[in-house]
């Protein structure tokens, strides 16, 4: 890569994040490798095309700076995010990140008001005869997530129970202080469903 091209990329992801930063919407054209390998399965905005992908609009930019320096460290595998990890230089990272961060998000929606229900109370309340605690401490009300934890309101359900099931099996293991592989050795298949149904119906 040229100077003058680095020059422009870095001014770009400088801009990006300053607008992200005063709350103003991103114009910003999408990353090169976005277009040509990550929208295939995310979509061009984020908002994936099938549910077995995860949402990524609107996530925390930190969140995805980190997951995809973990897929590169291979820290975290997944076998569908290779074909794109040759195509990605550590370099991509943070305007890649800022990008998807500053989409507007589609919630997946849910239409289970029964598992919608026990989902709000696992997700607010925890299982205290199971030791499960409640989501919204780390992740904070409705899913949005913080700096440290993942936006999750809107996500697919089928994406969000495949991740709870691989921290309990230990087959994902890139959490911060094994959070998640303790929270979901604790979870049932059914509370998962239900969480999952709960954090796709969020906006």
């Amino acid at each position: 890569m040229s100077v003058a091209r680095a020059g422009l990329r870095a001014a770009a992801v400088s801009l990006l994040a300053a607008l992200l930063a005063a709350g103003a919407p991103a114009q910003t054209a999408p990353p090169e490798v976005v277009q040509t390998m990550c929208q295939a399965c995310h979509g061009l905005d984020g908002n994936a095309p099938v549910s077995a992908f995860p949402q990524l609009a609107g996530q925390r930019p930190e969140y995805l700076q980190k997951q995809l320096e973990d897929f590169l460290a291979k820290r975290r595998v997944n076998d569908a995010m290779a074909p794109a990890l040759e195509a990605l230089n550590k370099g991509d990272i943070p305007a890649v990140a800022a990008y998807y961060a500053a989409q507007k998000p589609k919630p997946a929606g849910s239409s289970n008001e029964r598992l919608l229900a026990e989902g709000k109370a696992l997700y607010d309340d925890g299982n205290t005869a199971t030791g499960v605690p409640a989501c919204v401490g780390c992740h904070l009300a409705g899913g949005v997530g913080n700096e440290r934890y993942p936006r999750l309101a809107g996500q697919f359900p089928e994406y969000a129970v495949a991740q709870m099931k691989a921290f309990k099996s230990g087959a994902r293991s890139n959490d911060k202080g094994k959070v998640m592989r303790a929270v979901a050795a604790r979870l049932s298949e059914q509370e998962m469903a239900a969480v999952a149904e709960y954090l796709a119906a969020q906006p």
